[in-house]
């Protein structure tokens, strides 16, 4: 696993006791509280491409912008990597949605099909 940093200001960020981290193993990014598993968002990587299948976070965690940290973290990975996000997964659509500036990530060719 890799340990990842959360970027950039008008959202939450994490804090000292919250990390994302890619499960590559299993395909998903995963957002810890402490050392508990608080939620993922599942992936399919194929050539340059990622997609984001589904996301969840366990009820206990919620209201904790968890969601937020995850979902920053997995487009900010995605950046660094090229690969063109593929936002299937509502949450993660609807998270690009108010954060315009990762619509980039999205190529343009298939923005409309996810409302973008």
């Amino acid at each position: 696993m890799v340990q990842l940093k959360s970027g950039r200001s008008h959202s939450r960020r994490p804090t000292m006791d919250q990390r994302v981290t890619d499960n590559r193993d299993q395909s998903r990014f995963e957002v810890f509280d402490g050392e508990e598993l608080a939620g993922f968002a599942e992936y399919h990587r194929f050539g340059d491409e990622i997609a984001f299948i589904h996301t969840e976070i366990d009820p206990r965690f919620g209201g904790r912008g968890l969601g937020g940290v995850l979902a920053r973290a997995a487009l900010d990975a995605a950046r660094e990597q090229g690969l063109a996000v593929l936002p299937y997964c509502p949450f993660i659509r609807g998270w690009i949605t108010k954060h315009p500036d990762y619509a980039d990530l999205v190529p343009a060719s298939h923005r409309a099909r996810f409302g973008l």
